[in-house]
């Protein structure tokens, strides 16, 4: 199993307070740096969980779109742009956020927002997030990560004109949040609210033949 890159910097500085309160207790009998060496070194153990990035079997057929992360189904609703589906990530949940469908990035907007809990219905519109948007032909898939109460931090390495395929890596939420899916009205949806998700694995919708 690997790790997301954004975690490496959090783990080297654990990591490294950990070996340096280790080598001053060993060498000055400090009872105290012992347990600082205990807690950094359990907070590496943590980063090392909370940043692993599993490989997935990435289904391949041209018209299925994925899940874009792991966590649970939390909404399905009719919104403007067609049928959204909410996926809420818990701090256990990985983090690593995936292509739902291939095509290419039209656009990347970043939104300052508030904090609200990732649960609530107005978190979509509220909250801080950042919105891509794939074109697929004449569709448009929209990915939005959405910053919830503890998670502040959204990673999205993706441009408009970049092309994108399924369940390639682009980015991640740390430490809880959600992410909204919202495929075209026409997209027959296969998950139901309750059900248990897997980034770049799980099939949460198929597209109609024809572009």
């Amino acid at each position: 199993m690997g790790m997301a890159k954004s975690g490496i910097p959090i783990l080297v500085f654990f990591g490294g307070v950990a070996a340096l309160c280790a080598l001053i207790a060993h060498f000055f009998e400090l009872t105290l740096l012992r347990y600082g060496t205990w807690l950094f070194s359990s907070l590496s153990v943590f980063t090392l969980y909370f940043f692993r990035d599993p490989q997935r079997a990435v289904p391949q057929e041209e018209h299925l779109v994925v899940s874009a992360a792991d966590g649970r189904v939390v909404k399905i609703a009719q919104v403007l742009e067609g049928m959204r589906v909410s996926v809420f990530m818990t701090v256990f949940n990985v983090h690593v956020n995936r292509i739902p469908c291939s095509g290419r990035v039209e656009r990347v907007t970043y939104h300052p927002g508030r904090f609200f809990s990732a649960f609530r219905e107005k978190a979509s519109d509220e909250n801080e997030r950042t919105e891509i948007v794939i074109v697929r032909g004449t569709r448009r898939v929209i990915v939005t990560q959405i910053a919830g109460v503890i998670a502040r931090r959204i990673v999205c390495r993706l441009k408009a004109g970049d092309v994108v395929h399924t369940g390639e890596r682009f980015g991640m939420i740390k430490f809880g949040s959600r992410v909204d899916l919202t495929l075209p009205a026409e997209t027959e949806i296969k998950v139901r609210v309750g059900d248990r998700v897997r980034g770049g694995q799980t099939i949460m919708g198929v597209m109609p033949d024809g572009e």
